[in-house]
């Protein structure tokens, strides 16, 4: 009846200082759910956040 589909999700966590980088890339970390070095924050699997990680890709790694 009330079949729930389930989005894949990807954990994402910060590797590297935002200090010294510029603010879209700031930005792109916020809007990711990060704010802190080691934090890891799971989101859906969206070409959308693909992108948002490609954008930041040095300073986040994609955790399994």
């Amino acid at each position: 009846m009330g079949e729930k589909k389930t989005m894949a999700t990807i954990k994402i966590k910060q590797i590297k200082s935002k200090i010294g980088y510029p603010v879209d890339q700031k930005r792109t970390l916020l809007a990711l759910g990060l704010r802190k070095i080691s934090q890891v924050v799971e989101v859906e699997d969206t070409p959308s956040i693909r992108g948002m990680i490609r954008k930041v890709h040095h300073l986040v790694s994609v955790v399994e």
